[in-house]
């Protein structure tokens, strides 16, 4: 498994990294989660991603006892904060001081873990000043609580002013975690530009549309069963996605992945690890031989002329209006 350097800090990632939003604590049972997450080492991943939101917590705990025992110095686990957890108290979200630090503890203490590789801001909050916000994830990074600091799903204004305040705080931020795929391209026109310039790299989530670029929904026919468009927690993020005519457009892909030898998940996984600024695609399982398949994307280069022919075949269903980072998943639809 190839590393690389997660924008210009020094901290290396695994090309493919392992995420558990819907899987851990909900959609997948704890001893078959543990396998995924056997499986993911054995591959080579060592970068791990969850968030306190997930399953409300239960996600860090199962992630947390997966991973007991191993060399921490061998792993790279990064959480998130912002969301709702706990009972929904006044100050159980959002990116004040009092929530981020009680977040922090919080996660620490579900992965089992002394300190945080990355610590991301998992939605940039309107209701804080930016300056609170940035200063309690410095004073982190100085307790040793957590050692870099990234965004989620941040515009390309908002990632500027909280990397300018991060310098003069000396704490820089180093990643952006964002939606980025085939079918989802808002980053590239200006969130993509702004974290070169700051000298940030991307960790994307979702390459796959969630799992509808597998080729595995069909226009015209219902969704296969026990796949997450028929699960409670995560079909509806994929309404936009099931629509005939974007699936239509998927299917074409088929040919031009047959051709490759690769399947339609390692080509969707291939085609978002050629933007230079990636550095590594999140990548969920609800079963063990679906990372030992998909990681075979790492070393994939596609050819430019492939990379064009995808462009004509997803024109008009592909989505790039830059404006849309941030909304909400569920009303895009």
């Amino acid at each position: 498994m190839e590393h690389r350097r997660l924008g210009r800090s020094g901290l290396s990632v695994s090309r493919i990294s392992y995420g558990n939003w819907i899987t851990h604590g909900s959609q997948v049972a704890e001893e078959q989660a543990k396998k995924c997450v056997a499986a993911a080492l054995d591959a080579g991943i060592t970068t791990f991603d969850t968030a306190d939101m997930y399953a409300n917590t239960r996600a860090e705990e199962v992630l947390g006892r997966a991973l007991a025992g191993l060399r921490r110095e061998s792993l790279e686990i990064c959480t998130k904060v912002y969301w709702p957890t706990g009972p929904g108290g006044p100050n159980d979200q959002g990116l004040g001081r009092k929530h981020i630090m009680e977040s922090a503890h919080g996660s620490l203490r579900r992965l089992g873990t002394d300190y945080l590789d990355l610590y991301q801001a998992h939605q940039f909050d309107p209701t804080v000043e930016l300056e609170e916000t940035m200063l309690a994830f410095a004073d982190l990074v100085r307790q040793g609580k957590v050692l870099y600091v990234g965004v989620s799903e941040w515009t390309a204004e908002q990632i500027t002013r909280g990397a300018a305040l991060a310098r003069e705080l000396r704490v820089p931020l180093i990643s952006s975690q964002t939606q980025y795929s085939m079918l989802w391209r808002v980053i590239e026109a200006q969130v993509i530009p702004a974290c070169e310039r700051e000298g940030m790299g991307q960790l994307v989530w979702s390459p796959m549309a969630q799992g509808v670029l597998t080729g595995k929904y069909l226009p015209g026919k219902q969704p296969p069963p026990g796949s997450r468009a028929t699960d409670g927690e995560g079909s509806g993020y994929m309404v936009r996605w099931l629509q005939d005519d974007v699936l239509r457009r998927v299917q074409e892909l088929r040919p031009v992945a047959e051709q490759l030898g690769l399947t339609m998940a390692q080509l969707a996984l291939a085609w978002v690890l050629q933007n230079p600024n990636v550095a590594t695609a999140i990548t969920g399982a609800s079963r063990p031989e679906q990372l030992t398949d998909n990681i075979k994307a790492a070393d994939v280069v596609l050819d430019p002329a492939v990379m064009t022919k995808i462009d004509e075949l997803l024109d008009g269903v592909s989505r790039f209006d830059p404006t849309l980072i941030g909304v909400p998943l569920t009303a895009l639809v």
